[in-house]
């Protein structure tokens, strides 16, 4: 069967005799291909819509580079395929199981890896959940989260804003999401690093898998308002292996591209003229600045796999079937055949995918970087780079677009503390709920020992009470606006020591 992305689109026309003619497959892994991307993307659009790649060594697949072949393959799932069960090259042998690529990609009972109705029934349980945070006391979190954290250094006058602010602070969201302790928010971090990066792939994954029995665990015992216990009461009937993989998947993408899209954003505005100008008026382009880094330095700049169902020939470029094509959204974006190269407040971007499997937390995921980007340059608005601009490191990586490191300085603030942040982003309407216990952070409080429960986020607690098959009620209680009270009850055991994050929140 012959298929072409696009009839009306006319990609430059590989070299005859494909897939030989195209060459060997162009490295995606190494310094090099960190430090300038957007160089390999140009040589391979050369060869046409699509071009042969190396992800990592003995990993090869085809990388889409045009934006409407990457429509065609993300809007098409009758053609290209998620189930990365056909992945011929893993299941035969040619690509080794401990390749480092191969957690980001082999297949996982999740949404993600999945097709047709079985994307349609995990689909449903992540949207569902998604549905029910409230947005109002998600920027709450952020930004008294995003103050706890500037106060840490804003009396130092420098600091590596990744290091100390925007890789944390998706930690501490997700970690209240989904209901982690502490302990395990920290080893679910490290395990996705890991897994990003291709270092220790196979550690990294069972670190994820160990970390993520013992969360499900844990709200098996006592569920929360929070996005496991949601997923465990919905009316999809998760099995737990399904809830490892759909955990895998949600905290994934909340952490890691959180991070760089932070990050990303706050190098735009602290190195362009285009934004320093404005941020020199007392303007913050922020919004402008995410639509920025979304067109041209996505988080995920390659991923989307697919695996075509049948051989296809794709505008002059043979596809396998079984063989992974993967789309670079950063490529996509930056086709040179896009009409206009105007890029704010245009959100045809694809750095969330495209189509079946567009990112369910998008509108979450803006929220939360925009509030961190505008509350830290309101709190510091004399930032500037540490470094020139053209000196900061990438990391490397085939799917990730990500910094080492983000050095700054400013004239020092010695702020007043902030209250901690309240725990709760249930989304409230009218109707009962499983009974999560309401949040009961005291701000007069001392902080709490490492073992005593009473520092443990409340929502963290629950019930012991819970129908793991029910439907989950339309609403959960509000975020506390009461005078804060000691829970009236709570789980007797005594807890582990807090993780290293913990130690640092409180000082130590």
């Amino acid at each position: 069967m012959t298929h072409r992305p696009d009839a009306g689109h006319a990609p430059p026309s590989p070299p005859p005799g494909c897939p030989a003619h195209q060459g060997p497959p162009t490295p995606m892994y190494g310094p090099d291909f960190a430090a300038d991307p957007h160089a390999v993307y140009a040589r391979l659009r050369t060869l046409g819509p699509a071009a042969p790649v190396e992800l990592a060594p003995g990993a090869r697949a085809t990388l889409v580079t045009d934006y409407r072949a990457a429509l065609e393959v993300l809007r098409t799932p009758e053609i290209f395929g998620k189930d990365a069960r056909r992945w011929r090259s893993l299941a035969d042998g040619r690509v080794a199981p401990d390749n480092p690529v191969v957690p980001m990609m082999a297949y996982r009972p999740n949404c993600l890896f999945a097709d047709g109705e079985a994307h349609r029934r995990l689909r449903e349980a992540v949207t569902d959940s998604l549905a029910r945070i409230d947005p109002n006391a998600l920027r709450g979190y952020v930004e008294r989260s995003a103050d706890t954290l500037i106060d840490r250094f804003a009396g130092l006058g420098e600091a590596d804003l990744l290091g100390a602010y925007a890789k944390v602070l998706p930690l501490l969201v997700f970690q209240q999401l989904f209901g982690c302790t502490p302990e395990l928010g920290d080893r679910l971090v490290e395990g996705f690093s890991g897994i990003f990066d291709g270092v220790d792939a196979e550690r990294a994954d069972a670190l994820i898998t160990q970390s993520l029995v013992e969360l499900i665990g844990l709200k098996h015992l006592t569920p929360g308002a929070d996005m496991t216990s949601w997923l465990m009461a919905h009316h999809a009937r998760l099995t737990d292996e399904e809830m490892i993989h759909q955990l895998v998947v949600l905290i994934g993408a909340g952490t890691e591209p959180q991070q760089n899209l932070i990050a990303n954003a706050l190098r735009l505005l602290l190195s362009d003229d285009r934004f320093a100008g404005d941020l020199a008026g007392g303007s913050m382009p922020v919004e402008d600045a995410l639509d920025e880094v979304l067109w041209l330095d996505p988080p995920m700049a390659n991923y989307g796999v697919h695996y075509p169902l049948h051989d296809v020939d794709f505008g002059g470029v043979p596809l396998p079937a079984g063989e992974p094509v993967v789309v670079s959204f950063a490529a996509a974006n930056t086709d040179p055949a896009l009409l206009s190269d105007e890029r704010t407040g245009n959100r045809a971007h694809l750095a969330w995918s495209a189509g079946p499997h567009t990112c369910p937390a998008k509108d979450a995921a803006r929220l939360i970087a925009a509030v961190a980007v505008e509350k830290l340059l309101d709190r510091l608005p004399d930032l500037e780079l540490a470094v020139p601009a053209d000196r900061l490191v990438w990391r490397p990586g085939p799917f990730h677009r990500a910094l080492t490191a983000l050095p700054v300085r400013f004239p020092p603030v010695h702020p007043a503390r902030p209250a901690p942040p309240v725990h709760n982003l249930a989304a409230s309407a009218g109707g009962p709920a499983p009974r999560p216990r309401p949040a009961t952070v005291d701000p007069t409080a001392q902080p709490a020992a490492p073992n005593d429960h009473r520092h443990q986020p409340a929502d963290t607690l629950g019930e012991r009470r819970w129908t793991a098959s029910s439907a989950p009620s339309r609403s959960t209680p509000p975020a506390a606006t009461s005078t804060p009270r000691q829970p009236s009850s709570a789980p007797g055991e005594r807890r582990r020591p807090w993780s290293s994050l913990a130690a640092w929140w409180r000082g130590q």
